[in-house]
């Protein structure tokens, strides 16, 4: 099978529609998170794709360093949103966010 474009943009259809479903249909932050970190990683196979497939070659590997910026997002990302969970966690014990109404001014 040869790998083309479309079936990139499949599989990353597929991963972000999976990832959207997670981050809005669970109740737990974790899974919420992990919903979001899959979004993120679609658009990276998306960032990667279109470099690798894009008719003009550039020198730099312009797709690659895309990538490597939104893997640090997401790490970025992933570390204040756990940190907030413990928080939150350690102050209501529960991670449901719909307990969560408690935390309106």
């Amino acid at each position: 099978m040869i790998a083309t474009l479309q079936i990139f943009l499949i599989i990353s259809a597929a991963l972000f529609s999976i990832g959207l479903l997670a981050a809005l249909s669970r109740r737990h932050a974790i899974f919420i998170l992990i919903g979001i970190e899959m979004m993120l990683a679609a658009a990276n196979l998306n960032f990667i794709a279109f470099w690798q497939f894009s008719p003009v070659r550039a020198p730099q590997p312009v797709g690659v360093m895309f990538v490597i910026f939104t893997i640090a997002i997401a790490a970025a990302e992933a570390a204040v949103g756990l940190a907030m969970v413990i928080a939150v966690y350690r102050h209501f014990r529960t991670t449901n966010v719909d307990q969560l109404t408690r935390l309106k001014g």
